[in-house]
């Protein structure tokens, strides 16, 4: 066998032992890792007021759309969903995750100038650039934190931020990690956060992941399902926070952080308000 018939060979047996790993490594991370099955009330008396379309100003928004062209970007987009999925994957493709890189400001220009410097930021700049610039486009959005069952006491790894975006042609909020370009969608219907939770524990069969090829999401899903415990949002002066039946309400965050002036609420239906102008 020649020398380039041997290098070919080698190269194949190699390409296949990496894809079987990578497949076997997927499912065997997948199984374990299952989401669990939550329970929320769905009935409260509960009073929530709804939340603010936007917390900028219009001169500020104005300045956001702008300078950053964001018509552009979403050039061609026919429906807010469109909209949504071009601004996620443009500013998914702006900078790598740094998990410990945290800004000086927690503002979408801010932000946005420093990665053209060279920055590079944690899953909460994503997700502020995103609702911040979805703002700018006239459609509500909203940051998300998620934290884990045992938020309190781990020391580490207790939380992820997302976006979430409410498209007023559907009448529903729409889950968007701007850090993996995720958005979940259950037989064409786009997924909030808490929606996207259930559709993992139940493992329901037609959910897909738009935005990432389909190894990617076995890890993502595998990832993402122990973030999806508690659910935050900035409210008004407050945080509005939703947590399961039989959940008790967290003070801190990974041991040593007081969550604040919170609002906890267990109905997903107080926590999905439609926003108002």
């Amino acid at each position: 066998m020649s020398r380039r018939n041997v290098f070919w060979a080698k190269a194949t047996v190699l390409i296949v032992i990496l894809a079987v790993a990578a497949v076997v490594t997927a499912y065997a991370i997948t199984m374990p890792r299952r989401a669990a099955q939550l329970d929320f009330l769905q009935e409260t008396n509960e009073s929530i007021t709804p939340q603010r379309s936007t917390n900028h100003s219009p001169e500020y928004l104005e300045r956001l759309r702008t300078e950053f062209v964001l018509d552009d970007i979403i050039a061609g987009a026919t429906s807010d969903f469109d909209r949504v999925r071009a601004i996620s994957t443009w500013v998914h493709g702006l900078w790598r995750h740094d998990g410990s890189n945290q800004p000086e400001y927690s503002d979408p220009i801010y932000i946005l100038e420093q990665v053209a410097g060279g920055e590079r930021f944690r899953c909460t700049e994503y997700a502020l650039v995103i609702a911040g610039c979805l703002q700018a486009l006239d459609i509500p959005a909203r940051t998300v934190s998620l934290m884990t069952h045992d938020v309190e006491t781990r020391s580490s790894g207790a939380g992820h931020v997302v976006a979430e975006a409410y498209l007023t042609d559907m009448g529903k909020w729409v889950f968007i990690d701007g850090q993996w370009n995720v958005i979940p969608v259950l037989e064409g219907l786009p997924l909030n956060a808490v929606e996207f939770q259930h559709a993992l524990s139940t493992r329901k069969a037609g959910l897909e992941l738009i935005g990432i090829g389909p190894l990617q999401g076995y890890f993502y899903r595998w990832w993402i399902a122990p973030y999806l415990y508690y659910f935050s949002v900035p409210h008004n002066s407050q945080r509005l926070m939703l947590g399961p039946v039989g959940a008790s309400e967290p003070q801190f965050f990974q041991q040593k952080w007081p969550l604040g002036d919170i609002v906890y609420i267990q109905t997903p239906d107080a926590f999905y308000l439609p926003p108002v102008p």
